[in-house]
């Protein structure tokens, strides 16, 4: 799941079952076209079925609109400086409701260029007062 020419972008040395449990799930994008490789802990915060294949464009969809736009912010100035992020983020999922989500990601570089961005997301609903089963 987590690879791009024959190497790993995230080594899956993880308990992804109980991460999964525990409301974490691994994500990868790839910045020359916008795909996004999630483990089944994202899919799962996004209330999306397991597995399907998902676009940056369209999980962008998922984001109460102030937190979207903080997001990008964020995005931008890692990919820019070449800099890990923290923040949370308000979700619509699919599955209805509202969620709070904490992304914690870093560009992934080839020489200076950053070409990927990677790290986990996780449900801190219950630090917002939603009290939300992942």
């Amino acid at each position: 799941m987590f690879s791009w020419a024959g190497k790993e972008a995230i080594v899956p040395a993880l308990d992804r079952p109980l991460l999964t449990r525990k409301g974490i799930g691994l994500w990868d994008c790839d910045l020359t076209d916008g795909s996004l490789s999630w483990s089944e802990g994202v899919y799962d915060l996004f209330g999306l079925p397991r597995g399907g294949p998902v676009v940056r464009s369209d999980a962008l969809h998922f984001y109460a609109e102030p937190s979207r736009v903080a997001m990008e912010k964020l995005r931008d100035y890692a990919l820019r400086h070449r800099r890990g992020f923290t923040l949370d983020v308000e979700l619509r999922p699919a599955d209805g409701g509202i969620r709070w989500m904490r992304i914690v990601g870093a560009p992934v570089c080839a020489g200076s260029k950053p070409i990927r961005l990677q790290g986990f997301k996780r449900d801190v609903s219950a630090e917002y007062g939603i009290d939300r089963q992942v």
